[in-house]
């Protein structure tokens, strides 16, 4: 198996995800999650992506879960991320 996937590989697995868990379109934000792994793989470390991913969607979830939430809860993250200074 590749470690370079082509990018309709993550969007079959986001469509499989989707279709398992019964969510919608708005509930799977590859691009928001992305940028947020972005953000903290630069202001943080590349390791802290993965769990700062799922701690943002557990924070979204807490307060909701809707596609609003779970933006503020990115754009949060992303914030704290870009301003880090260990």
């Amino acid at each position: 198996m590749s470690e370079h996937l082509p990018p309709e590989a993550l969007d079959e697995w986001a469509a499989a995800l989707r279709e398992h868990f019964q969510l919608g379109p708005d509930d799977v934000p590859i691009s928001l999650i992305l940028d947020l792994a972005a953000d903290v793989a630069r202001g943080v470390a590349r390791p802290a992506a993965p769990f700062t991913a799922f701690v943002a969607g557990l924070v979204a979830g807490r307060q909701g879960g809707s596609p609003e939430q779970i933006a503020e809860a990115v754009a949060s993250v992303s914030e704290l991320a870009r301003t880090w200074h260990a």
